[in-house]
């Protein structure tokens, strides 16, 4: 199935007013809570004890932050933190081994197989893009695109998706083995590689009632261009995903805007992910810009809901849901374990938690944003049952270590989606009125 005609009118007259700009002011780019310990005596290594070549043994590992940030490459399982705590990286089931440790000169290389020399242009690439991610290559997007692929990788409810991502990394070791790693999961890393350049790294300590702190480090990731060859792929993608945290980087609000005006002159749908609250209050007039002007679907968890309405902490989060949908065709707001609202037309349905024993919540919200795109993808119309799929995925990741979506339970989702919504609530294609239906 192909998405056809994906352009929507926008409410022309919204009957609210755009909230006010936030008169708070955060300084750039802080951890999220809880904040990560402090290393002691102004140690800069964490050690991580990991599986290494699939052996039943765990092996410590040096993570040193230099000036190219964390220099350590490895399939990661587990950390253990000075409290001990543990934090892991989850596993996947198709992932070639990584032989090799990276050294802090980053002199060793990482063998890429060669079907990860994926470019745009190649004949091997397919003719449209259900969906394109825009986004930083150290975070939030790449495992929802990651969850999308598997859930679309194969013809299950309709065609095979083709998912792919625009972004930045180095030429560095840590380059080659985070598109390699896409790759295997059949998300096509389509930009080149930047020359002399360094990858962005995030470290994600999962504490042991499931909370998480991250620590990050840009790298390259700010430099994301428009150019004609970013052009020429959004013109074949059906629905182009814009991450938030994009918002961070001065230069490449540009390259988000004219990639938004370039989907929507194509026929494409847009969707923004709000990333993070005090990303929001920090951009809030450039993200109301582009949500106000360009998108069709917002992700947000219900901070960053309030935060985009500039709504006190005591509001509610279906009133975030609605008051936001006046201006977006479709709002997605997650609340943790009280479930989440999908908002259409000032309206919002609630959609109950999925039950689940929780491990890790790294992950969930992107784990439930691919369910709502799989659900537009395959045609669906029924809002509670998309919400009910994205809920259960959701709560799939978050009962396991790791954040992306693993290749079986992906499978199993899509079967059992396919089987209590194909031939009742589901469409063969998606036309012009598709989300204004809901």
């Amino acid at each position: 199935m192909r998405v056809s005609s994906m352009s929507f009118s926008h409410p022309i007259s919204p009957p609210l007013s755009r909230p006010p700009l936030p008169v708070k002011y955060y300084p750039s780019f802080p951890y999220e809570n809880p904040q990560p310990p402090p290393l002691s005596h102004g140690c800069s290594t964490i050690f991580a004890f990991c599986h290494y070549r699939r052996r039943q043994r765990l092996r410590p590992v040096p993570l040193t932050k230099g000036q190219h940030g964390f220099s350590w490459l490895s399939s990661c399982r587990s950390f253990r933190g000075v409290s001990g705590a543990e934090f892991g990286g989850g596993s996947e089931e198709e992932e070639e081994e990584v032989e090799e440790v990276v050294s802090n000169s980053y002199e060793e290389e990482v063998e890429v197989g060669a079907e990860e020399n994926w470019t745009f242009g190649s004949s091997l690439l397919p003719d449209r893009w259900d969906v394109l991610g825009l986004g930083q290559a150290m975070v939030d997007l790449s495992n929802s695109l990651v969850a999308l692929a598997r859930l679309g990788s194969r013809p299950i409810g309709g065609p095979a998706l083709n998912v792919a991502m625009v972004g930045s990394v180095g030429s560095d070791p840590l380059g080659s083995f985070y598109r390699a790693k896409l790759r295997r999961a059949n998300v096509h890393f389509l930009s080149e590689p930047i020359k002399d350049g360094t990858t962005g790294t995030v470290i994600v300590l999962t504490t042991p009632d499931a909370h998480r702190t991250m620590l990050s480090y840009q790298g390259t990731s700010s430099t994301v261009n428009y150019n004609p060859s970013l052009a020429s792929i959004i013109s074949k993608t059906n629905i182009l995903v814009v991450e938030g945290y994009l918002f961070e980087l001065p230069d490449t609000i540009k390259t988000m805007t004219k990639a938004c005006e370039e989907a929507r002159r194509c026929g494409a749908l847009v969707a923004v992910t709000a990333s993070d609250v005090s990303c929001i209050e920090r951009h809030y007039d450039d993200f109301w810009e582009m949500v106000g002007n360009h998108a069709d679907i917002v992700f947000a968890n219900s901070d960053e809901a309030r935060a985009l309405c500039h709504f006190a902490s005591k509001e509610s989060p279906i009133s975030a849901a609605r008051y936001l949908s006046h201006f977006v065709p479709l709002v997605s707001v997650t609340d943790g374990p009280r479930g989440s609202y999908i908002g259409v037309k000032g309206e919002a349905v609630y959609i109950p938690p999925s039950p689940c024993v929780p491990v890790d919540t790294c992950g969930a919200g992107d784990a439930y944003a691919s369910g709502i795109l799989y659900g537009i993808l395959r045609g669906m119309s029924d809002l509670k049952g998309m919400g009910t799929l994205a809920t259960r995925i959701a709560a799939t990741v978050v009962g396991q270590q790791g954040t992306r979506l693993r290749v079986q339970d992906a499978v199993e989702l899509a079967e059992s989606f396919s089987f209590h919504y194909d031939n009742r609530t589901s469409r063969s294609d998606v036309s012009s009125d598709h989300i204004s239906s809901f």
